[in-house]
């Protein structure tokens, strides 16, 4: 009986550190004077394996990829962030470009000693990740995963492909007169998978914490801005893009790859563009798998 019991209380004591090594912490990094950056940080302070690096899309917080965060966080450290203007982050009128979020994820993983890592960037964050090879290069960085986007051409790419230039910008007028309406549909449109309500809602109120103007204008300096194509020759480590088969940019993202010098293309079936909502399991697997063939 005593035995018994003592097993007990270790599995218990098990299950308790487990737990505590996989509970997620919320913070505020300071990047500047005037500007913080949510930040949820989980899983073991000490792990074998690169820290995973998760990037929201546009108007997104951290929190999308909460399903992700508690996967990986079991075997390794995990960070997601909301970039500036972004859910719990600072609200600010200058920097909302690729080009400063870049340097705010430095500045973040500098606070958070963060070493090697594995950047994960979703549709903006995609721009996010480019835009941080072209200053950071990848010497610290062990893999790329680009997740359902090109990386951007800059304002050439209006006159490359007018039709979906017209369609994004052509939405903005009802972001700033409708904001929920347009978010709500936002949502139906990337997420193709029924929510329950309560999850679709805080999706749509956290997207609705980024002003609309500022909305806005990040999306015009992230979809046409700058030209940061040039950051492809720059990168030094393997690539994984994993692609929707809805993605009117398809094709794109598979030339894409075949443009770095180490990449894998995917596509995750039945799936939108928030391809790791609507299929969590295939997506966690590819980057499971992706992951083993790294350098260690």
């Amino acid at each position: 009986m005593r035995w018994k019991s003592l097993s007990a209380a270790a599995a218990t004591m098990a299950f308790c550190a487990a737990s505590a090594v996989a509970a997620t912490r919320s913070e505020m990094v300071p990047v500047d004077a005037a500007t913080r950056i949510h930040v949820l940080d989980s899983g073991p302070g000490r792990s074998d394996g690169a820290t995973l690096v998760f990037i929201p899309g546009w108007r997104f917080g951290a929190s999308i990829w909460s399903a992700q965060l508690a996967v990986f966080a079991r075997d390794r450290r995990v960070i997601a962030i909301d970039p500036r203007s972004q859910g719990d982050s600072s609200k600010t009128t200058e920097g909302d470009t690729p080009e400063q979020r870049a340097r705010d994820l430095q500045a973040v993983l500098n606070r958070l000693h963060v070493g090697r890592r594995v950047l994960i960037g979703w549709s903006q964050g995609v721009q996010d990740v480019a835009a941080y090879v072209q200053q950071f290069g990848t010497a610290d960085v062990d893999g790329l995963i680009l997740v359902d986007s090109t990386i951007s051409g800059g304002a050439p790419a209006i006159a490359a492909a007018p039709g979906f230039a017209s369609q994004q910008l052509g939405l903005l007028p009802m972001l700033s007169q409708s904001p929920r309406e347009y978010t709500e549909g936002m949502m139906h449109a990337v997420i193709t998978r029924r929510l329950p309500p309560a999850e679709f809602n805080a999706l749509v109120d956290n997207a609705l914490k980024t002003p609309t103007a500022i909305g806005a204008a990040m999306l015009v300096a992230d979809m046409f801005g700058v030209d940061r194509r040039g950051a492809i020759a720059k990168v030094n480590c393997p690539v994984l893009v994993i692609a929707s088969p809805r993605s009117p940019e398809l094709a794109d993202q598979k030339a894409m790859a075949a443009k770095f010098h180490d990449a894998r293309f995917e596509v995750v079936d039945q799936a939108g563009h928030a391809v790791f909502v609507d299929q969590p399991d295939r997506f966690d697997a590819l980057v499971r798998d992706f992951l083993g063939r790294l350098r260690h």
